[in-house]
């Protein structure tokens, strides 16, 4: 019996180190962006392969179609296996592509996050004096709405 509780254990910690992959963006059934040709029309290729992923910023000459695929380990990060940009042109004249360009996963460029932050004025307190500043200082609002800013209490 022990040996059976072993092996159960044994194969459930086995599946829990199999990796998991998941796929994102545009997913080929029928057709493969990367195989439009030059001088079909911006109609035939949307009628083809559907919605692209995202257009150029500046203009909408330039329609991306993007798939992913992340794979995902036990509770490590999950780290990107496989990556396809398709970059469609278009002419700006009559509307039909222009060049097909394919990028992947080693045609890109990891940007460096830069940590440093914004420097703002003044200066940032202690902790010391962040307990004890408000020791020993006085409002200046008065402690009574009646009363005038600057006098005492039984003065008008």
């Amino acid at each position: 019996m022990k040996l059976v509780s072993y092996s159960a254990f044994g194969l459930l910690a086995l599946a829990a180190c199999a990796p998991i992959n998941s796929y994102e963006g545009f997913q080929a059934i029928d057709a493969n962006p990367s195989q439009v040709k030059v001088g079909e029309d911006q109609a035939s290729v949307l009628a083809k392969l559907g919605t692209p992923t995202a257009k150029s910023t500046f203009d909408n000459d330039t329609w991306f179609y993007i798939t992913q695929v992340q794979s995902r380990t036990a509770f490590y990060t999950p780290r990107v296996i496989q990556r396809s940009v398709v970059a469609i042109s278009f002419d700006k004249q009559n509307d039909q592509v222009a060049s097909v360009d394919v990028f992947g996963l080693k045609d890109g460029r990891i940007i460096p996050y830069d940590a440093r932050a914004t420097p703002t004025r003044g200066r940032q307190a202690t902790l010391l004096e962040s307990l004890f500043g408000s020791i020993g200082s006085v409002s200046s609002l008065p402690p009574d709405q009646n009363q005038t800013p600057g006098t005492h209490p039984g003065e008008p």
